[in-house]
C-alpha cells in the first residue's frame, strides 16, 4: 500500500518546514538512504532521507512549498503498485450485528441498518469505466493532475481546467486546487442598492497600516522559517526575560602579544591560527567554571545551574543567525576549541549543520567585532541567563603610570537575566573574563 512521506520534525523548536529543493522526480525509484530533499527547517537547511523504498508516486509539496510537521508531502508506492490500485476510499465499516440476546425489534432495526451501510458501501467503491484519467481541457489535451488534486477539485468544486499547475511538467498539485479554491469568486454588481437593516452594527474601519504606505517600488519578502523562529525567540527573550547589562573595556595589548607568538609556533606545527575570539571563548569558558552562578538556567520554581558548559556560538548565515554549540567545553582544550568553531562556521554557511549540533547551549557569545562594532547590547538565547556581546579591538590613547600612551582596548558586555543573576554575580562573571583576557597565559595552564 502507499507510503506517506511526512515532513519530518529536524529539531526541537521546528514547527513546520519549507522544501527548498527536490532531488528526486515523481517517477524515479528510492532506495532506503537516499537523500530525496532539502528541508529548511528554523534553524538550518538541512536533507532528508529515505527510511523506505519504492517508487516516487507524487510529491504534494512543491519547491518553495511549506509544511506542518507530520504532515504529507509526498507519496511512495512499493513495487508493482500503480497509483490506480492505491486504495484512496475509506476502508470498509463492519455492518453491525444482532446477537441471540437481541430484543426482536431491535434485531429488526439492525438488519436495516446492515442492508443500508453494504448498499453505502458498494456505491463508493464504484468506479465509472467510461470516465477519462484525466479531464480534458477546451483544446481536446489532457490535464495532468495529481490523484489527490483531482479529490479535492471533486470535494471543492473546482474546474480543474481553469487551474494552472505548479508541478513537474506543469502537472496540477495540492496546492494549486487549495489556492483556486480559496481565490475570491467575482460577483456582478447589485442593480439596486438594498435597505439596510434596522439591527445591523456600523462597520468599523480596517486598522491603520503598521509600516509607511507602500509604493510600486517596495519589495515584499516573506519570512522564512528561519526568520519567524528568530523573531518569535527574540520577542519571547525580551517581553519575558527582565534583562539587565553590564560592560567592561579590557586592554587587549597583552592578549595580541600572545596570539602573534601562539600563531607563530602554530604555523610550524599543526598550522591552525587563532582568531581574537578563540581565546574570548576560552576566557568564557573559564569564568562560567569560575562563577557557575551565571551558567544555569531559570525554570519556574527553581533554578537549573549547569554542571557542563556549552558555548552557544553566534554565527551569522544569508538568512539570520544560528548558534550551534561547542559542548562539553570545560573539558576542551584551546585548539580543540579552535578547530571546532572554525569547522562549524564553514558548515553553518553551506547550511551542512545536524539538529543535534543546536541542543545542550548554557551561555552564548555573540561577537560583531569583525564588522567594526565597538560595543553593543545582545538579546538572550532563552533559556540560558546570559550571553556576552563582544566588540572590535580599537587602538586608542589610554593613561598609564599618569602618562597619555597608545593603546588597544576592546569593549565586552553581557546581558543577564536579573532572574538567576544577580547585579554582583553579573559584576564578577564579567570581572573574572577581563582578568583572564588581560592575562591570558593563564587561559594556557
Amino acid at each position: 500500500m502507499p507510503i506517506n512521506i511526512e515532513m519530518p520534525k529536524l529539531s526541537d523548536t521546528m514547527t513546520e518546514g519549507t522544501v527548498v529543493r527536490w532531488l528526486k522526480k515523481e517517477g524515479e525509484e528510492i532506495e532506503i538512504g537516499d537523500i530525496i530533499a532539502e528541508i529548511e527547517t528554523d534553524k538550518a537547511t538541512m536533507e532528508m532521507e529515505a527510511f523506505d523504498e519504492g517508487t516516487l508516486s507524487q510529491i504534494s509539496v512543491p519547491e518553495g512549498g511549506k509544511a506542518p510537521v507530520g504532515s504529507v508531502i509526498a507519496v511512495l508506492l512499493e513495487d508493482g503498485e500503480t497509483e490506480d490500485s492505491s486504495p484512496n476510499a475509506a476502508s470498509t465499516v463492519p455492518a453491525p450485528k444482532a446477537s441471540d440476546s437481541t430484543p426482536p425489534g431491535i434485531s429488526k432495526a439492525l438488519e436495516s441498518a446492515a442492508a443500508t451501510v453494504q448498499k453505502a458501501q458498494a456505491k463508493e467503491t464504484e468506479v465509472p469505466t467510461a470516465a477519462p484519467l484525466d479531464p480534458p481541457t477546451s483544446a481536446g489535451t489532457r490535464l495532468k493532475a495529481s490523484p489527490l488534486a483531482k479529490k479535492i477539485a471533486e470535494a471543492e468544486g473546482v474546474d480543474l481546467s481553469k487551474v494552472t499547475g505548479t508541478g513537474p511538467g506543469g502537472r496540477i498539485v495540492k496546492v494549486d486546487v487549495l489556492a483556486a479554491a480559496s481565490a475570491p469568486i467575482e460577483t456582478a454588481p447589485p442593480t439596486t442598492k438594498p435597505a439596510p437593516a434596522a439591527s445591523a452594527p456600523a462597520a468599523k474601519p480596517a486598522p491603520a497600516a503598521i509600516s509607511p504606505v507602500a509604493s510600486a517600488d517596495d519589495q515584499r519578502i516573506e519570512l522564512s522559517n528561519m526568520r519567524k523562529i528568530i523573531a518569535e525567540r527574540l520577542l519571547t527573550s525580551k517581553v519575558t526575560i527582565p534583562h539587565f547589562y553590564l560592560h567592561v573595556e579590557v586592554d587587549a595589548a597583552p592578549l595580541m602579544a600572545l596570539r602573534k607568538q601562539v600563531n607563530a609556533q602554530a604555523e610550524a606545527t599543526h598550522g591552525n591560527k587563532y582568531s581574537v575570539n578563540d581565546f574570548v571563548v576560552k576566557a568564557l569558558i573559564n569564568a562560567c567554571l569560575a562563577v557557575p552562578e551565571v551558567n544555569a538556567s531559570f525554570n519556574g520554581d527553581h533554578i537549573v545551574q549547569f554542571a557542563k558548559v556549552g558555548v552557544s556560538v553566534a554565527i551569522a548565515v544569508d538568512d539570520g543567525l544560528v548558534t550551534p554549540v561547542v559542548k562539553n567545553a570545560q573539558d576542551k582544550s584551546l585548539l580543540a576549541i579552535s578547530k571546532e568553531i572554525k569547522e562549524m562556521a564553514v558548515r553553518a554557511r553551506d547550511n551542512k549543520l545536524l539538529p543535534n549540533e543546536f541542543d545542550g547551549g548554557t551561555v552564548t557569545i555573540s561577537n560583531l567585532g569583525a564588522w567594526g562594532v565597538e560595543s553593543f547590547d545582545a538579546i538572550i538565547n532563552p533559556p540560558q541567563a546570559a550571553i556576552l556581546s563582544v566588540g572590535g579591538i580599537i587602538e586608542k590613547p589610554v593613561v598609564k603610570d599618569g602618562a597619555v600612551v597608545p593603546g588597544l582596548r576592546m569593549n565586552l558586555g553581557v546581558s543577564c537575566d536579573h532572574r538567576v543573576v544577580d547585579g554582583a554575580v553579573g559584576a564578577k562573571f564579567l570581572g573574572e573574563i577581563k582578568r583572564l583576557l588581560e592575562n591570558p597565559a593563564l587561559m594556557l595552564v
